[in-house]
């Protein structure tokens, strides 16, 4: 069959047209973007993910000028909430904040889920270092006498630790691998049991975040002997860090930051990106989340996956290492 020019001339701009429409519809389907309801899906309800899912949703609702849910998914180590993420449309509405188990979890155990595959990373939104924390019983009042200690013992104490892979039981790995000593993990089902535990000293020690552990220590209840980030807290600024306190190189926070499924058009996630940003910098909510211990970050989508590349490669050491491996 043979085609006139014209039918070829009209072939090529109906193939211009779709290749234009093509490279155009991310821009086109953000321009309209939001026109319904979005959900924020997240899990362990009082934590670190739960407080900033909450507090970015209502920023969000006054930004966007649409309703923003807030969905906690528990379950599985929260893998049932990502789950949902991973499968939904890749679209801005369905969206996901979580700590540093959503890539850690892979390390550790079987998922049906490859978080840089699945995902597209939004923001690093907030970060916050744990303390690490004894009971006041417990005779050690420093880091170095709390290894000297555990050294002289092993196997024969223990610390607490929430579900596995988060930053509560890999910042007691990581401790445990670098001081070369013999802690037991004893897994409970979030932050508040696991501190309840060490008030009640059936535990002597634990990894928890700074704002949960802020008025345990301030009333006394609670030893607080160091911070697992590379810097100070800003809740408890004269006690010291890890690594200055007989670890140099110890560092572990928890990052908590959006996500959203992967292939999400560029500008959807970049403007989500901004209005985060615009949020999470607000003075009145800065306070906030520094009367919990944490900081806001925001970073970009490019710098939050540069930052979730390096630490599935730095933690993954740290699950080889402790051999660690779902319960």
């Amino acid at each position: 069959m043979r085609w006139s020019s014209r039918s070829r001339g009209a072939g090529a701009v109906l193939a211009a047209t779709l290749l234009l429409w093509l490279y155009n519809a991310p821009l086109l389907c953000a321009q309209g973007y939001p026109s319904r309801p979005l959900r924020i899906v997240t899990s362990e309800p009082g934590g670190i993910a739960d407080l900033t899912a909450r507090l970015i949703a209502q920023g969000l609702g006054q930004t966007l000028l649409q309703p923003v849910v807030v969905d906690n998914r528990g379950g599985g180590s929260g893998v049932v909430g990502i789950d949902i993420v991973a499968r939904a449309p890749a679209d801005g509405y369905t969206l996901i904040v979580f700590s540093p188990s959503l890539w850690t979890l892979p390390l550790i155990q079987h998922t049906r889920y490859d978080t840089l595959r699945d995902f597209a990373p939004v923001t690093l939104a907030v970060t916050a270092p744990n303390i690490l924390l004894v009971h006041p019983s417990f005779p050690a009042t420093s880091v170095q006498g709390l290894i000297a200690l555990v050294r002289a013992k092993p196997g024969e104490y223990n610390y607490a630790a929430g579900s596995i892979g988060a930053a509560s039981h890999l910042s007691g790995e990581l401790f445990k691998v670098m001081a070369g000593v013999n802690i037991v993990r004893v897994p409970f089902r979030g932050t508040g049991p696991g501190l309840n535990a060490l008030l009640g000293a059936q535990v002597q020690m634990m990894f928890a975040g700074a704002g949960s552990a802020a008025a345990h220590v301030l009333a006394g209840r609670l030893r607080a002997l160091a911070v697992t980030s590379a810097q100070p807290s800003a809740l408890f600024p004269a006690l010291p860090t890890i690594a200055s306190s007989g670890l140099p190189g110890y560092e572990l926070e928890t990052n908590t930051g959006m996500f959203a499924p992967a292939a999400t058009p560029r500008p959807i996630t970049e403007r989500l990106q901004a209005e985060i940003a615009r949020t999470l910098h607000q003075p009145s909510l800065k306070q906030k989340l520094a009367a919990a211990g944490i900081e806001p970050v925001a970073s970009t989508p490019a710098e939050f996956t540069a930052k979730v590349k390096a630490e599935i490669v730095r933690l993954g050491r740290v699950v080889q290492e402790a051999g660690i491996r779902a319960d």
